[in-house]
């Protein structure tokens, strides 16, 4: 019998929330060496060199120097770091050069996963916990919610001055491309307690999941989707309704855990969503697939139907149309990590 997702119940403890901020298993064995900047985009070869240095630096504030008469030198703030680009442009790569690079205790997420760990935590005990890293590393640094930009902005502010050092990422899309600089810009004003620290640079470049890539896939059949389910020992099958019912009956901090041994997921009768409650909540899964490089399987619509016209025109466009550009990108992975 296949097994379901809406079965699974995890529980993570709350000392182990910030222990699992890693970056995603496909980003294990990247390096500033393995990135290779296009020559026809000069400011992807100038973003590793500042991201180098910038990791450098992190590696020389964090080596033990004894001041005056022996005694340890007062704490130095943290540096920071922003990489402003489009999807597919190797921010994350970068990113997660700098988290191999830089020493231990150390921490990477993604600005919705750093949220959800903070309103797990509580923020007292969340800058207890990242206090005493040497870098806190933030993909897809979002701008579309007041309220949790202002709490991480409060968050970082607390973090560099006890001396952690933060590079975070834009979620600029490549045809907002002249708006990224203001997104760079917006970035700054929210953080300006901290703007003297940040250094903006620009990362350009087509997204690479979309080169010579064909539309979304015609979805499956429900014989060909179970079948397809049955052939694959850690595939899990569910309706498309009642995993995104059981969604929200987990915090968001849990979904990589849901998704923990999958090999493939099926999902039957997809279907545009009715609301943003739920979009956004499949927003997250998408990242933890994309993540754990999950191939997805589907009936019913195709699977970049599934946020709505009404959806991608407001607010949370920069999400939506990222979790269907992985969500594309998952449903043609033959095996996982493919």
């Amino acid at each position: 019998m296949v097994s379901r997702l809406v079965d699974v119940t995890p529980v993570v403890p709350a000392d182990q929330l910030v222990a699992q901020m890693v970056p995603p298993s496909m980003f294990d064995d990247v390096s500033f060496e393995s990135y290779i900047p296009d020559p026809a985009e000069p400011s992807q070869a100038a973003a590793v060199k500042a991201c180098r240095e910038f990791a450098e630096g992190v590696v020389t504030r964090r080596s033990p120097k004894k001041g005056l008469f022996g005694r340890r030198p007062k704490s130095v703030e943290g540096a920071g770091i922003y990489l402003d680009g489009g999807f597919g442009v190797g921010k994350t790569h970068l990113l997660t050069s700098i988290y191999h690079t830089c020493p231990e205790p150390k921490a990477f997420g993604t600005f919705v996963e750093l949220t959800h760990v903070v309103g797990a935590l509580g923020f007292n005990r969340a800058v207890e916990e990242l206090s005493g890293h040497s870098v806190l590393c933030i993909d897809e640094f979002e701008l579309d919610d007041p309220g949790d930009t202002m709490l991480v902005s409060r968050l970082l502010a607390e973090l560099t001055t006890a001396g952690v050092s933060v590079a975070a990422t834009s979620n600029t899309l490549p045809e907002q491309l002249g708006e990224g600089r203001f997104a760079a810009k917006d970035f700054m004003r929210e953080i300006r307690k901290m703007s003297g620290i940040f250094e903006s640079i620009r990362v350009d470049g087509p997204d690479y999941r979309h080169r010579n890539l064909p539309p979304a896939p015609d979805p499956m059949s429900e014989a060909e989707l179970e079948a397809d389910a049955g052939a694959d020992p850690g595939a899990t099958l569910d309706d498309f309704d009642a995993l995104c019912g059981h969604l929200a009956t987990l915090h968001p901090s849990k979904y990589n855990r849901l998704v923990d041994g999958v090999t493939r997921v099926c999902l039957r009768d997809v279907a545009p969503l009715p609301d943003q409650a739920i979009a956004l909540r499949l927003v997250v899964l998408a990242d933890r697939l994309y993540d754990a490089g999950i191939p997805v399987r589907n009936s019913g619509e195709k699977l970049d139907a599934i946020f709505t016209e009404e959806m991608i025109a407001g607010g949370y466009r920069k999400k939506y149309l990222r979790a269907t550009s992985r969500l594309l990108a998952l449903s043609r992975f033959e095996t996982v990590g493919g």
